[in-house]
């Protein structure tokens, strides 16, 4: 009988900073497991662009740190996923992984990857007490929103139209329109 060997954090580091992985790949640690991300199509680009620079442009830069696809540490569950937007409480992270307690909102985009971001992703973000978690639903042309974790379900889940806006749990003063995120 096989086994999966899991990795923990710490040597998942070591094989980063050893240069074992290909810098053109995509590789996440999930639950001590590598997996291989998705290669990002033009939709999942743009939706990221427009995240990006809305984020940039309109939260508070003495309150909030904007990360574009790049990883966090979930410690309790041997998982450095790599969002593709997080706002993080102003800190330092110059050496070291944002933890669970630093964010205050993830945001990924989805399109092959919808099945994967709404039960795999949103377990562990909700087990990790992510207070925030959005999805960006390229198929549907929605944001789903996730709140209330409990264990590793959401208790809260809404969907926002392409007519509507959504506002983070942590900033409420800030409202996003989900339009701008699908052009025309």
């Amino acid at each position: 009988m096989s086994t999966v060997a899991r990795l923990t954090i710490a040597q998942y580091e070591k094989m980063i900073d050893s240069g074992v992985f290909d810098q053109e790949r995509r590789i996440e640690l999930i639950r001590g497991e590598l997996r291989e991300m998705s290669p990002l199509g033009i939709p999942h680009e743009y939706s990221v662009d427009v995240l990006a620079t809305w984020s940039h442009d309109n939260t508070p830069r003495d309150r909030v740190w904007v990360r574009i696809q790049n990883s966090i540490a979930l410690d309790q569950i041997g998982t450095v996923p790599q969002p593709d937007i997080v706002w993080l409480a102003l800190g330092d992270y110059s050496s070291r992984r944002p933890r669970p307690a630093d964010v205050l909102l993830i945001i990924e985009v989805s399109d092959s990857s919808l099945a994967y971001d709404r039960d795999e992703k949103a377990s562990l973000y909700a087990q990790a007490a992510i207070q925030d978690y959005w999805i960006v639903n390229i198929p549907d042309r929605c944001v789903e929103v996730r709140r209330r974790p409990i264990d590793t379900v959401y208790q809260n889940v809404r969907v926002y139209g392409k007519h509507e806006s959504v506002r983070p749990l942590r900033l409420p003063e800030l409202s996003f329109p989900v339009s701008v995120l699908f052009g025309t």
